[in-house]
């Protein structure tokens, strides 16, 4: 056979290498940005407010078809808050692209399949869609979200309250937590009535606390890169110890929230919850290691699930509560 022959096999085999190669490089982009926003985060602004939105409509007596409203308000609303916890994810691994070189280089930017300017684009896009989305639900709603925004913009840009102690840990749980509530509840319903801002500062200060579980495995990276925690600061043990009343103590006050008329009686059941709250605390100090599932210790998993646990039962509790009555 002539040389001649061989040449076009041998093109096509280079075309069709080079277009693997560029399907290859497609997939891992699209996993770049994809593992940006961090998914499984995105969960915990679904589910909580889902869960609060549900509470509101029950306990403030609406009427209308609940299915309907799923679909219609409950979702795309969840969905918002979801989109503009993925927003603020992307900004931060932008903004934090030094630290994660040491502690997180498995993450998109630290790996290069994804640029710190592409990140903060679409960083920007998400956070202009949760604005946008927002509108579509009332007026209350899109001031929570610009508020929410905020806070999370501040934590990753100048002055990034990150780097300061005790503000980085206030900047994670008032828009997560309070905000987050308030929110969720003004879909429905007044945001400013005892019963919502009443969970939303139990919820701030749960993860006032428990967003120190976070800092474990960024300790030294965060040192290395000027960003002060309290876990850098005065070491596991210490930290743990001052994050444990914040865990503890908001839940063993709802029996006193309940005696002042400020929340009702069915939800002492929430009380409870400070046991978890203390297991977290306990996974913290017994030298907490990374989970082999998640990017983060199974301290900072607990954290989570007691939250999401904490917006279901009230939701659940709040339902049966109000339809009883």
């Amino acid at each position: 056979m002539s040389n001649n022959l061989y040449i076009p096999i041998f093109r096509k085999t280079v075309v069709a290498g080079e277009q693997k190669m560029r399907n290859t490089d497609f997939k891992k982009r699209v996993k770049g940005y994809i593992d940006l926003i961090r998914p499984f985060t995105l969960l915990a602004p679904i589910i909580v407010s889902m869960c609060i939105m549900v509470a509101s409509f029950f306990y403030s007596g609406k009427t209308g078809n609940i299915t309907m409203l799923l679909w219609s308000t409950i979702l795309p609303a969840s969905f918002t808050l979801a989109v503009l916890n993925a927003a603020s994810n992307a900004l931060n691994q932008a903004a934090d692209v030094k630290t994660d070189k040491i502690s997180k280089s498995y993450r998109p930017l630290p790996r290069g399949l994804v640029s710190i300017g592409q990140a903060k684009t679409l960083s920007a896009v998400l956070y202009l869609l949760a604005f946008y989305m927002s509108t579509t639900i009332n007026i209350m709603f899109t001031i929570f979200v610009l508020s929410i925004a905020v806070f999370t913009v501040t934590y990753s840009i100048p002055p990034r309250l990150k780097d300061f102690l005790f503000f980085n840990q206030m900047w994670v749980a008032i828009p997560r937590g309070l905000l987050g509530v308030l929110a969720s509840w003004s879909v429905f319903a007044n945001s400013l009535q005892p019963v919502p801002v009443a969970i939303g500062l139990i919820a701030m200060f749960f993860l006032i606390g428990g967003s120190i579980t976070k800092e474990i495995t960024d300790s030294d990276a965060d040192k290395k890169t000027g960003t002060r925690t309290l876990v850098n600061t005065f070491g596991v043990k210490k930290a743990a110890l001052m994050a444990l009343p914040f865990m503890f103590f908001p839940f063993v006050m709802i029996p006193v929230l309940i005696d002042n008329g400020i929340l009702d009686s069915y939800l002492w059941l929430l009380t409870f919850l400070a046991v978890p709250g203390y297991f977290i605390f306990y996974l913290m100090i017994r030298d907490d290691k990374k989970s082999k599932f998640l990017e983060n210790t199974s301290a900072w998993t607990l954290m989570y699930v007691t939250y999401f646990f904490f917006a279901f039962s009230f939701s659940v509790l709040t339902v049966i509560g109000s339809v009883i009555s």
